[in-house]
């Protein structure tokens, strides 16, 4: 049990610090290219998410499922079938995502950009699109041999791996447009199709990786299979496939979510932008909304998904052992903590609006009346917490067997996103694609809860009582945050840069968190919903129990 707690939290403590330094590199990156760089980087960036999640998302889950599976029952022979065999769907399927990648960039590109009045040419955005899809060729065949790790209960190599593959990326990905604008001179199509082509980059740097830990347990490995005792299973690779593939299905639904949304937007965004004459800065709004906004929303997503899907695997074995009062209570305190933790981050940060982007990436695109980078993340904050709460009900879907569903209700929001996107750009400017994606994520959410609700009949008393509360302690924390942001106006704005706005976020950060914690633990609502996580406040505090 140590080894399984102990692989756990080292791959948890990998995936976190993957996505943080994810978030990070964006500062120097917006410093070398500016939101125009940003959105000629989404441009080939979101189709290749998608395609890179079709080919790797599921099918390695799958893969470390049957692995541990049969070596649970000693038939290592199985286990390495299962692994040859998802193996080469893998490779299979990242072939054919890099050709149509490759070979569909020209049509990509002139979708996105139209006859290129939008700043940016169909044929330079075909040139990045096709320097990213290299990464397509590795990358799902790498997943494989890491879900391999994972299913012998080794979590070491994908812990690493990933740590390393993002560290490669981001140091190509920085360096090489250094050098390309300011040693070589070049322009920024030219460095942002370097920092795509670091995706490639970094994924052989996680084979190498990997290749060392192979090497090293390849004679365990082999010991084991030729030991054998047991009779391996009698199944063809057609039944293993097809287990993989019906496996893979929701998850991959799920995972490519939000990249589905932006998918949208960037067939959308910069023409009906061009359409209500603000063509000239349509790739920088583009650029702001879906790679710099979308970068600082995802923190306290980051920070709070993990603690809430943690209770997700005890929730399946609660359903299927039906003990109803077990997975009622699981689910009700997994929605709980992401409201809990994300509504009032979400809120924080729509307050700090101007302050949270200048603090990232300066005042270039708020002071710009056109962009007005500030308003659109005091409108885009909120839809975090309808992201976060897409996740997890679609995941509570996936633990009670109704994963099926998620399909559905993430079809519906693509649909909403894809007819209303541009009449509200054309009704509300750039932030009618916030709200358009606020109105997709919120349906889909709206049906994955009523699903599940229907399905468990889940009681929502609790949840609304406590919820009602957490809105209560938000308002109050807001007009804090408000005032101190007030006060700290007469002597630093945002307008003052980004030391000067990192301070204010800082001071209105811990006296707003400071007063929203304090209500809640008086209130026992910090007890109520993170249960025994809390026990370091009731040590800090002194608070005596009767």
């Amino acid at each position: 049990m140590s080894n399984m707690i102990r692989g756990t939290l080292l791959l948890t403590a990998a995936t976190f610090l993957s996505k943080f330094l994810g978030i990070i590199y964006v500062i120097p990156f917006n410093a070398l290219v500016g939101s125009q760089g940003a959105a000629l980087f989404n441009l080939a960036y979101v189709p290749y998410n998608i395609l890179i999640s079709i080919s790797t998302i599921g099918i390695p889950l799958g893969v470390s499922k049957f692995v541990s599976k049969y070596n649970g029952l000693g038939d290592y022979q199985t286990s390495q079938r299962v692994f040859k065999t998802g193996f080469g769907i893998m490779g299979i399927m990242g072939t054919l995502a890099f050709l149509i990648m490759y070979f569909g960039a020209d049509l990509i590109a002139h979708w996105s950009v139209g006859d290129g009045k939008s700043n940016f040419t169909p044929e330079t955005v075909a040139y990045v699109i096709k320097l990213v899809s290299f990464a397509n060729l590795i990358i799902p065949a790498m997943s494989i041999v890491r879900g391999f790790f994972q299913g012998n209960q080794s979590m070491g190599p994908s812990a690493v791996s990933t740590v390393v593959e993002q560290i490669a990326r981001i140091v190509f990905l920085l360096l090489s447009m250094y050098l390309v604008l300011h040693v070589f001179n070049e322009n920024i199509a030219v460095a942002v199709g370097y920092a795509t082509f670091a995706a490639f980059v970094g994924a052989l740097a996680s084979c190498a990786v990997l290749f060392v830990y192979w090497r090293a347990r390849k004679p365990h490995l082999e010991l084991r299979i030729r030991q054998q005792t047991v009779r391996p299973a009698a199944m063809s690779d057609k039944t293993i496939i097809k287990e993989l593939l019906s496996y893979a299905g929701p998850f991959v639904v799920t995972g490519i979510a939000t990249s589905l949304y932006q998918f949208i937007d960037q067939f959308t965004v910069p023409r009906a932008l061009e359409a209500i004459g603000q063509g000239e800065v349509a790739l920088n709004i583009f650029g702001v909304i879906n790679l710099y906004a979308q970068k600082i929303i995802t923190i306290p997503m980051t920070l709070s998904i993990g603690l809430s899907l943690a209770a997700v695997p005890a929730i399946t074995r609660a359903f299927f052992s039906n003990d109803r009062k077990l997975y009622l209570q699981q689910i009700n305190q997994s929605l709980q903590i992401v409201i809990f933790l994300i509504f009032p981050a979400s809120i924080g940060i729509a307050l700090l609006g101007s302050e949270a982007y200048t603090a990232f990436y300066g005042t270039e695109d708020v002071l710009n009346p056109v962009i007005d980078a500030g308003t659109l993340m005091v409108w885009y904050a909120p839809v975090a917490l309808l992201f976060a709460l897409f996740t997890t009900t679609s995941s509570i879907l996936q633990g009670i067997n109704e994963q099926r569903f998620s399909v559905i209700s993430l079809t519906a929001g693509l649909l909403v996103k894809i007819f209303f996107n541009i009449p509200l750009i054309h009704a509300f400017g750039a932030k009618g694609a916030i709200f358009g994606t606020a109105l997709a994520v919120g349906i889909a959410t709206v049906l994955n809860f009523l699903k599940m609700k229907h399905v468990l009949k889940f009681p929502v008393r609790q949840l609304a009582k406590r919820t009602i509360l957490i809105v209560i302690f938000t308002a109050i924390m807001s007009a804090v945050v408000l005032l101190t942001k007030y006060l700290l106006g007469f002597a630093i704005t945002f307008r003052d840069g980004q030391i000067a706005s990192a301070v204010i976020i800082l001071v209105c950060a811990v006296v707003g968190g400071a007063v929203y914690m304090i209500l809640s633990y008086k209130s026992t609502l910090l007890e109520r919903v993170l249960g025994n996580r809390i026990g370091f406040l009731d040590r800090l505090l002194k608070r005596k129990k009767g």
